[in-house]
């Protein structure tokens, strides 16, 4: 079932969104060659945690089978797709680094994601992050009442393919509000096997291209922390938590 939200609800997004939105900008500033990801991971906890919000990954997708994700955000490098777990290694010149940050605050989530260059990079790394971005830039120009989800993940999927690059298949974007993860699940590419939803004033989608330069087959850990392209070549992903309008789309992950 999908939630639609009152202005009220709303507002409480838009300010998890922006505290997510504060932290991707902050540690975009921070990422550099010699900084490890585990200290951009407590720079992002200590931020959210002192505006009253709390980490939305930390603990989460805990099974009998799979351990729960241990840190405030996702640091993706190079081939790693998502779900990157901070650590003690240290980033290097020419990496490039996917960081995913979700937070908690009166009950709502804020949700959004960035690829970053890491001191220089080359010219086929920053075109993939480029590409990736605008593919999103693209989707949310389809937001609006009336609209269709199948056109907003035809976007993605239309840019990306024309640039030469794959779209990951094996995870997508979501609905959030109340719930980090909810319905509509929003792939980034046209497939009958996902719903197709007539958009209405009120939805809240985090809408996340993943796109690689290579093929569109990952692996995973056993654990699933992280997933990586099967080729060994980089990947970007880019993310904002977007609602439908009364006019259009409005961007909740924004400082």
């Amino acid at each position: 079932m999908i939630s639609l939200k009152s202005p009220r609800e709303m507002r409480l997004m838009r300010e998890a969104g922006r505290i997510v939105a504060e932290v991707l900008a902050i540690l975009t500033e921070k990422a550099a060659p010699g900084v490890t990801t585990q200290q951009l991971d407590s720079i992002a906890e200590e931020h959210i945690r002192r505006n009253d919000a709390v980490p939305a990954f930390k603990g989460y997708g805990g099974t009998r089978s799979r351990e729960a994700f241990p840190a405030t955000i996702c640091a993706s490098v190079n081939e790693e797709v998502v779900h990157g777990v901070p650590g003690p290694q240290a980033l290097r010149q020419g990496d490039i680094l996917s960081i995913d940050v979700g937070a908690r605050k009166d009950g709502y989530f804020g949700d959004a994601a960035k690829t970053v260059a890491i001191g220089r990079i080359s010219p086929e790394a920053a075109r993939l992050i480029k590409v990736c971005r605008e593919s999103l830039k693209k989707a949310i120009a389809q937001v609006k009442p009336g609209g269709k989800l199948s056109e907003v993940s035809a976007a993605i999927q239309q840019y990306v393919e024309a640039n030469g690059y794959s779209v990951v298949r094996k995870f997508v974007g979501h609905g959030i509000g109340s719930e980090m993860h909810e319905d509509p699940q929003i792939p980034n590419f046209v497939s009958a096997d996902y719903k197709d939803v007539v958009l209405k004033q009120g939805m809240t989608l985090a809408i996340e291209p993943m796109i690689n330069q290579g093929g569109a087959r990952v692996r995973t850990q056993v654990n699933a922390w992280p997933v990586s392209t099967a080729d060994g070549k980089p990947s970007a992903h880019w993310e904002h938590t977007v609602a439908v309008g009364r006019a259009g789309a409005e961007i909740l992950t924004l400082p």
